[in-house]
């Protein structure tokens, strides 16, 4: 299958791409357009980057797959164009290494034989992060004799890459030894910059106006204050997650600016809304730490202009419709974001003429890679060009890359493209969007896994079977 007349994201170059074939088991096409008889796919206007690439995903598999599962989680990530995933340890049980499921597995084996176990192949790769603390709970750091041996470079597909406590900051009582785990295994921490006991809304004139508690700006900015500290004295490498206050992206600006190993990254809905869109959205749009004032939104904005953010994370957490029906005051923090991030954030990042689309690319593709560790595709790495009788230099992929050579993820965007959110099309098992029936500009239309498509959106209208090319030469 060859898609012709790509625009090659970085250089704005056209390429043609060479597919070994139209489909196979695990293509999820939304059109019905793909089958095993296209053979030609005008890809004119469409741009081809490397797969993006999420630091911050929750699957809830296992122990919640009543809100999403990894069959499900994949394919709204494959829809997204992801092409890898890393996995956050709040499963049930955590993923510490040691706690047991009801078979005697640990979630880090569950999770690294699911494909085998299932008799399938999920469209979008992922990595794991274990948990900073046995149990997540805080007391005691996990043991690295019972996560160590699945590093990388030990033969798991799926290997421990970082280590974090997402959904909790690491306790002050057990950061000295998560620190040092870090640092003796070379994983960065992740850590969910913010503490707080009470509250259910950011602090301000919106949580008067609701009747609810507020979270101060301090119950992050105090977090991540104490873990650049930890960066200075110790060397070890620290990444903070989810950061959306003006004070946080300065305290991380000085940081950087004194040459500290911290990095950062904000989510979509920090970008694109603030702590008024509670008012339309209700708990649709409650979220830990939870959606800051417009000045904050501003100052997220800024911080993705001169470089502070190193990268956009959906911190993708499914929830069912009747948890968050249970209204702002108890209904669960969280929403979803794989299926709309590349929109949102190309609509309200380069459409407002803030970044370029490259810059988005780096952001949501290349810096998540470099995080982890796993260079799916960098630049330099892209399949050779090969000549053909065409204008165009042409990329040829297959499902096994050369020897010494990363996969080839690939995604296909469509930067202009104008649509309308509708959770109840999700691939994603759950729909607690903000987004809802939002007009946004810039869709994913096909993502490739390995060299082979595994998901797609493109038309009818562009593609050409073979059996339409020999009806026109008979």
């Amino acid at each position: 299958m060859r898609l012709l007349g790509l625009t090659d994201w970085r250089s704005g170059r056209p390429v043609d791409l060479v597919l070994p074939q139209a489909a196979d088991s695990a293509l999820i096409d939304e059109t019905g357009a793909m089958s095993a008889e296209v053979d030609q796919i005008d890809a004119s206007g469409l741009v081809l980057a490397p797969a993006l690439v999420d630091p911050h995903v929750h699957l809830r598999d296992p122990g919640q797959t009543d809100k999403e599962d990894m069959v499900t989680g994949t394919a709204a990530a494959a829809a997204g164009g992801y092409g890898l995933i890393l996995l956050m340890p709040n499963t049930r049980p955590s993923m510490d290494g040691r706690a047991r499921m009801a078979d005697g597995r640990t979630v880090i084996d569950y999770l690294e034989s699911y494909e085998r176990d299932h008799g399938l192949r999920l469209p979008v790769d992922y990595a794991l992060c274990v948990a900073a603390t046995l149990d997540r709970a805080g007391r005691q750091a996990s043991n690295p004799d019972d996560w160590s041996g699945h590093l990388p470079g030990h033969g798991w597909d799926h290997p421990v890459v970082a280590i974090s406590d997402d959904g909790s900051a690491v306790t002050d009582q057990t950061l000295e030894d998560v620190a040092a785990n870090a640092r003796e295994f070379d994983l960065p921490i992740l850590d969910h910059c913010e503490h707080h006991e009470h509250g259910q809304v950011n602090l301000g004139a919106v949580s008067r106006q609701l009747g609810l508690e507020g979270i101060p700006a301090s119950t992050e900015t105090a977090i991540i204050h104490r873990d650049i500290e930890l960066a200075e004295r110790t060397g070890t490498r620290v990444h903070l997650q989810h950061v959306s206050t003006a004070g946080g992206f300065d305290a991380v600006r000085r940081a950087k600016a004194r040459g500290l190993s911290v990095t950062c990254e904000t989510a979509p809905h920090y970008l694109a809304l603030c702590d008024e869109d509670l008012l339309r959205s209700g708990s649709m749009a409650k979220m830990n730490p939870p959606l800051r004032s417009r000045a904050d939104q501003q100052a997220a904005l800024e911080a993705v202009a001169d470089g502070t953010v190193d990268m956009i994370a959906t911190d993708h957490a499914p929830h069912t419709t009747a948890e968050k029906a249970l209204g702002l005051k108890d209904a669960p923090n969280g929403i979803i974001g794989l299926e709309t991030a590349y929109a949102v954030c190309n609509q309200v990042l380069v459409k407002s003429g803030l970044i370029s689309h490259d810059r988005l690319i780096e952001l949501m593709s290349l810096a998540p890679a470099e995080l982890m560790g796993m260079h799916r595709l960098l630049p330099e790495n892209l399949p050779s060009h090969k000549a053909n009788n065409t204008d165009h230099p042409r990329l040829e992929s297959d499902q096994h890359s050369d020897a010494g050579q990363p996969p080839v993820d690939l995604v296909i965007m469509d930067p202009e493209a104008r649509w309308k959110v509708d959770p109840s099309r999700f691939h994603s098992k759950a729909r607690n969007t903000p987004f809802a029936g939002a007009e946004l500009t810039g869709r994913v239309m096909a993502t490739i896994r390995d060299g082979r498509l595994v998901f797609s959106r493109l038309p009818a209208s562009r593609v050409i079977t073979r059996e339409r090319i020999r009806a026109w030469t008979d």
